[in-house]
């Protein structure tokens, strides 16, 4: 698949893969920061942002897709930064190309599966609330992104991530409302993609060919303490650092520290 992508900057690639829900534009500050140490690349990955949508969609799909984006630019290897999904498809993607990778940044995301998450912490259970109150909106009514904005609020009580969700949205030519991300696929694959590594397979694997940072937030629960095992035993030399008070969407939370960690990761 032919992904969307824009480039900043110049020298050694830094390709960055958003999350879900989001789209290379989300990276944009941080892209614009990071852009005089490195050329950025930033991603729309399949069924977001300008990118195609596609029936399928799991992690072997995004990564084969960041494969043909690196060929079709004719980057041999590049360090990769992904951030929630977009961490996972840049660790499946290094642990099937491993030379083709020359840093791994992993933001506040385990190669585990989430699928089995109880509790307070049920990831799978609030992007099925999340994708059920997207699917809800009536956009051939609206005349404003505010009008989203109340219908959303019904089920999605958190402004913030109200305001991130809508950046998803922009009118077709005949001036009406539409979603960028494609809700029913994702509501489909959601399932592939609250998977984790296929572990199985890499059982007994460990990889040690590139540098590799996990930045986690303080305040998230998508990395605790069991992950910290799982990710020293495929990526025994991983750096892992916390964040203080961020959560999952750490990047936006903090930037300068984020911007800061990343640079010196990068040049050293």
């Amino acid at each position: 698949m032919k992904l969307n992508y824009q480039k900043l900057g110049t020298g050694h690639p830094l390709i960055i893969l958003h999350g879900l829900y989001g789209s290379g534009d989300n990276w944009l500050t941080i892209g614009k920061a990071l852009s005089g140490i490195s050329e950025i690349i930033l991603v729309d990955q399949r069924n977001h942002g300008a990118s195609p949508h596609s029936d399928q969609m799991d992690y072997k799909e995004l990564a084969s897709d960041l494969k043909e984006l690196m060929d079709s630019l004719g980057i041999k290897n590049a360090s990769i930064l992904g951030h929630s999904m977009g961490g996972k498809a840049a660790m499946w993607f290094a642990t099937e190309n491993p030379g083709r990778v020359s840093r791994l940044i992993v933001a506040d995301i385990s190669p585990r599966s989430y699928l089995l998450d109880a509790g307070p912490s049920n990831h799978m259970e609030e992007h099925n609330e999340i994708l059920q109150a997207l699917g809800k909106v009536d956009l051939v009514m609206v005349k404003s992104i505010g009008d989203v904005d109340r219908q959303l609020e019904l089920n999605i009580p958190s402004k913030r991530l109200r305001q991130f969700l809508l950046k998803n949205l922009h009118k077709n030519k005949d001036g009406i409302y539409q979603w960028k991300i494609n809700i029913p696929s994702i509501s489909r694959n959601l399932e592939n993609l609250g998977n984790g590594l296929d572990l199985k397979s890499l059982e007994g694997k460990s990889f040690s060919q590139f540098p590799v940072l996990f930045l986690k937030g303080e305040k998230s629960p998508y990395i605790i303490e069991p992950d910290i095992q799982l990710i020293r035993q495929l990526f025994p030399q991983a750096q892992i650092v916390t964040i203080k008070n961020a959560g999952h969407w750490l990047h936006a939370e903090e930037p300068d520290l984020f911007i800061s960690i990343v640079k010196k990761f990068i040049i050293n």
